[in-house]
């Protein structure tokens, strides 16, 4: 990565703005999962810019495709903008739009019902979701 590349805001997705909220250290391979802590670690410390398409996390995921649309065998691009347009209206935010991780958790966990939605439209049947699940646990009763 070079410095400045280091020096821009990271770009996010609208939704790795809550899956990286349950990042655990676990990914597709030892290089995604050491850009997925240098994306969460940057979004946690400066807001990120929330983008439509790939994004900092998709830039070494290997279903990343040239073309630089989702090829994952389990959601593909339509699933994943689908995920994103959720996310975003979950969220309150738009495209180019700036906030953190943190700024993000709150927005979704200070609501009851945006958790439920989401993990209703958005969880049931991802491949990630029992990696997630203690951290959705928490969230839920942090809710309450």
């Amino acid at each position: 990565m070079s410095d400045a590349d280091t020096a821009a805001p990271p770009r996010l997705r609208g939704h790795h703005l809550i899956c990286l909220q349950f990042f655990r250290g676990e990914g597709y391979s030892e290089a995604f999962v050491a850009n997925l802590a240098d994306v969460v670690m940057r979004a946690n410390a400066e807001p990120a810019l929330v983008v439509q398409g790939a994004d900092d996390v998709c830039a070494a995921c290997p279903g990343l495709g040239p073309d630089g649309t989702c090829r994952d065998p389990e959601a593909g691009e339509t699933e994943v903008r689908r995920l994103d347009a959720l996310a975003l209206e979950t969220l309150g935010l738009a495209e180019d739009d700036r906030v953190s991780l943190s700024q993000a958790r709150k927005r979704l966990t200070g609501n009851p019902a945006r958790i439920a939605r989401w993990r209703a439209e958005a969880c049931v049947g991802c491949a990630w979701e029992s990696v997630c699940a203690d951290g959705w646990k928490q969230a839920a009763e942090n809710a309450s």
